[in-house]
């Protein structure tokens, strides 16, 4: 009996510690639910938030799409509008200006020449897995043409970014990041961004490029920085942005063919004096590939007839809104 009670006070002090262990885990558990709960909230809330800010930039993309395709087709009208209105056919279309569907107008669009013809093949969004092909078929023509890059620094994008200068074409900015919501929220992250575009052109080419491209065209419509704030910037720069006149309209979401490429590359052409023309040099873009050499094509066999790169000297098409242009009337 004296060995029993001699145990017994063993026995429950284990059973107690026991039961304090069995407590504390007890305790640490109901701790550790709302922590691991708040955990997995935050991380679903910041999943949300990065899908919520991809689907506004992409239906950002899809709105500019839409527009540039609007105004493509506008200018088209105009253009064929000429054609058929002109009369004279010695009178001068030189300095036109074009209302287009975002309230901007287009300055210098028409040009209605039948001497010359200026044109400016432009590919926008590179370096992507088909320059190489673009410059090849470039080459084949001998034709230089105007790539608006983006900040991509992988290997393969540089070797791609020196071959454009060293082939002779010319090397433009479309933004570093191409993020509208970035770069578009003020002054000071659009001039970030543009510096940090140029500087990098200049280290890998050892060209500083003067030549610009507002990812959706100066007349977009997603900025929240008064472009007329971004145009005065550019210009303290010295740098120069080129919209176009002529859409290829490759950055469809109707995906178009070849044909399709072709022809909206090439139309009325033959009734502007400079045409610009858009077109996009990305990894989903290799029916723009396929239609190139098409498109040169039936460019040279056009009389008087010129495909240049964008230099400096080049008079820039620019599509400006109409509350800042001055002096429009008179």
């Amino acid at each position: 009996m004296s060995e029993e009670n001699k145990q017994s006070p063993t026995v429950r002090r284990k059973r107690v510690q026991r039961l304090k262990k069995m407590i504390i885990l007890v305790w640490m558990t109901l701790l550790m639910i709302p922590i691991v709960c708040c955990i997995f909230l935050f991380g679903r809330v910041r999943y949300l938030n990065q899908s919520l800010e991809s689907m506004d930039e992409r239906l950002a993309q899809i709105s500019l799409l839409l527009e540039q395709q609007q105004q493509a087709e506008r200018l088209a009208e105009m253009a064929v509008q000429v054609t058929v209105d002109g009369g004279n056919e010695e009178e001068s279309m030189s300095g036109a200006q074009i209302q287009n569907p975002q309230g901007a107008e287009t300055t210098g669009v028409l040009e209605r020449s039948a001497t010359h013809h200026k044109v400016y093949l432009t590919f926008d969004d590179g370096p992507s897995i088909y320059t190489d092909d673009i410059l090849d078929i470039l080459k084949q023509y001998d034709i230089k043409a105007t790539f608006f890059v983006v900040g991509k620094e992988d290997e393969y994008s540089q070797e791609m970014l020196q071959r454009i200068v060293e082939e002779g074409h010319s090397l433009g900015m479309h933004s570093y990041s191409h993020k509208y919501s970035e770069l578009y929220e003020s002054e000071e992250s659009f001039a970030e961004d543009f510096k940090r575009l140029q500087d990098y052109l200049y280290d890998v080419t050892g060209i500083r490029s003067t030549i610009y491209r507002f990812p959706g065209g100066s007349s977009n419509t997603v900025s929240k920085t008064p472009m007329e704030e971004l145009f005065a910037y550019l210009d303290a720069q010295g740098v120069t942005y080129y919209d176009w006149n002529v859409a290829a309209q490759d950055a469809s979401s109707r995906h178009p063919g070849v044909q399709e490429i072709v022809k909206n590359s090439i139309q009325n052409v033959d009734v502007l004096n400079t045409s610009i023309i858009l077109m996009h040099d990305a990894a989903d873009k290799r029916t723009t590939v396929e239609a190139l050499p098409i498109i040169i094509e039936k460019l040279l066999e056009m009389e008087n007839t010129e495909i240049l790169p964008i230099t400096e000297d080049t008079a820039p098409i620019q599509h400006r809104s109409l509350e800042t242009k001055e002096g429009m009337e008179g």
